[in-house]
């Protein structure tokens, strides 16, 4: 059963193959959805095309979502491109490298600046421009991370943007909650993409992490991948507003302490 059958899709923030994004997209894929792909600048598109090409996609756009012009042409090539869409994807977030090592104090002005334009604002402005392409019955999503409800060592900047962007998901589901569009959050556990790269301490972080989740399973892209489908079908037609966690139980530890493994019987 195809959950995506004659739906479309946009997906923002495909950097390569180890992206989010990219799992989301095989996942929508495999599911019968027309997709479409904008990527980060010229410099990504030797990586995203081939990726766009493998699964059959026409609609490969470049598209800087810190300028509103960009955003405006890429919503007129979609609408001559489509018509409507169904789906939007927002797989998208940055900070400077400097922001996401040592104390959040450290934080400069314009850093904090370009962490809330980029991984924040550019999904209320997706939301804005292709709200006249986007059908009843639709849905946004966006990416999020548990750094925005506690404290992971520095991720600082991009948590704090992580957590304005989860409330500025919230005040969009309210706005298109009578237009039938639902908006939606997925909080991944930690993947090496090439933003995680970034952060400071994540290797050490990710080889810990199934040693504390309850399920004792490191995340995949597939894993959100599969997440995205159910929250973009008619299967989650009455759910809006929400963050969906794909952890492997990890957001449910009040004290994180290792345990010995589950032997069988």
């Amino acid at each position: 059963m195809k959950l995506l059958e004659g739906k479309t899709a946009l997906i923002f923030g495909i950097a390569n193959k180890r992206s989010i994004a990219w799992g989301i997209a095989q996942a929508f894929h495999k599911h019968g959805a027309t997709l479409g792909f904008s990527y980060a600048g010229q410099v990504l598109e030797r990586r995203v095309r081939p990726l766009g090409e493998s699964l059959g996609v026409k609609f490969i756009e470049a598209c800087d979502v810190a300028n509103d012009q960009d955003i405006a042409a890429i919503v007129n090539k979609a609408s001559k491109v489509f018509g409507k869409i169904d789906i939007l994807i927002h797989s998208i977030g940055f900070a400077n490298r400097d922001e996401l090592t040592g104390p959040y104090t450290n934080t400069s002005r314009e850093g904090f600046h370009l962490a809330m334009d980029i991984s924040v604002y550019s999904f209320t402005a997706l939301a804005k421009a292709f709200q006249p392409l986007l059908q009843p019955g639709g849905a946004l999503l966006t990416m999020t991370y548990y750094g925005s409800e506690k404290v992971a060592p520095n991720y600082n900047v991009m948590g704090v943007a992580k957590a304005a962007l989860e409330a500025s998901m919230r005040y969009l589901a309210y706005d298109f909650g009578p237009k039938n569009i639902r908006v939606n959050a997925i909080s991944a556990g930690p993947i090496r993409t090439l933003a995680a790269a970034g952060v400071s301490g994540f290797k050490s972080m990710y080889r810990s992490f199934t040693d504390l989740a309850p399920l004792n399973q490191s995340i995949t892209i597939e894993d959100v991948g599969n997440t995205a489908v159910y929250l973009c079908s008619d299967l989650a037609s009455k759910t809006t507003g929400q963050v969906v966690f794909v952890d492997s139980g990890y957001n449910i530890i009040g004290v994180p302490v290792p345990r010995e493994p589950a032997t069988q019987d």
